[in-house]
């Protein structure tokens, strides 16, 4: 239910504030808005929100060092609305935890066409509807009720993306898995060669992983194929 989705807009212009918290709440979501970096966390700290929807160029905490701190301890996607376009900017963004990002000026309809697909992946990946079996490879354990991961007897915090990029590969362990193949399930959308998109979220997957057991490699890129699990034959 719609109802039930609580969505935090976060943007220091009245004017672009009042407009998404409108359009949100014309799609029947549940909206809070906050004016500044310091504010939202505060928010964030007190309430339970299933989106974030988050410009750059704020006072208090900037966009950027509010990513870092919800990503200490929160996996709900995080929508960018900034009129930085520069591929560097975007990039940097991914790495810090971003799931989606659209350029000011924005249109409504691609706004709200967005936020409802990162919503449903998100839903998706946080409901217990699928099977309670663990998965298991070298000293991953990867909960699919619970969604938790454990690595080298240590819980990790992924974003969805991460998680299900990680349960795809567990899945399947002996497969090799295009960027096309990566894309076309997690994203649930057509691959249109986005190599960056997939890269900066392997490349954080893996760092996590490595941060946990720095002995130990999980991941192997199979050059001019895709990527699978190291070790499985």
């Amino acid at each position: 239910m719609k109802e039930d989705i609580n969505i935090l807009v976060v943007e220091d212009d009245n004017s672009i504030n009042n407009l998404i918290a409108k359009v949100m709440r014309k799609n029947h979501y549940n909206v809070v808005q906050a004016y500044s970096g310091t504010e939202a966390l505060l928010y964030i700290d007190r309430e339970k929100f299933q989106m974030i929807i988050l410009d750059l160029m704020l006072p208090g905490l900037s966009g950027e060092e509010l990513i870092e701190k919800i990503r200490e301890n929160e996996t709900m996607p995080i929508i960018i609305v900034s009129a930085k376009i520069d591929k560097e900017s975007k990039l940097k963004l991914f790495k810090l935890g971003a799931d989606d990002y659209i350029t000011k000026p924005f249109d409504v309809e691609e706004l709200s066409v967005r936020v409802e697909a990162n919503l449903r992946r998100y839903i998706s990946f946080s409901s217990s509807e699928k099977s309670n079996d663990r998965l298991v490879f070298k000293d991953i354990i990867l909960d699919r009720d619970t969604k938790e991961v454990e690595v080298n007897g240590k819980n990790i915090i992924l974003t969805a993306r991460e998680f299900n990029i990680l349960e795809l590969l567990l899945t399947h362990p002996k497969k090799v898995f295009s960027k096309a193949n990566i894309f076309e399930s997690v994203w649930e959308d057509e691959y249109l060669c986005d190599d960056n998109t997939i890269n900066v979220h392997m490349s954080n997957l893996r760092n996590k992983l490595q941060k946990a057991n720095p002995s130990e490699e999980y991941i192997e890129t199979i050059w001019g194929m895709g990527y699978k699990l190291k070790g499985v034959t």
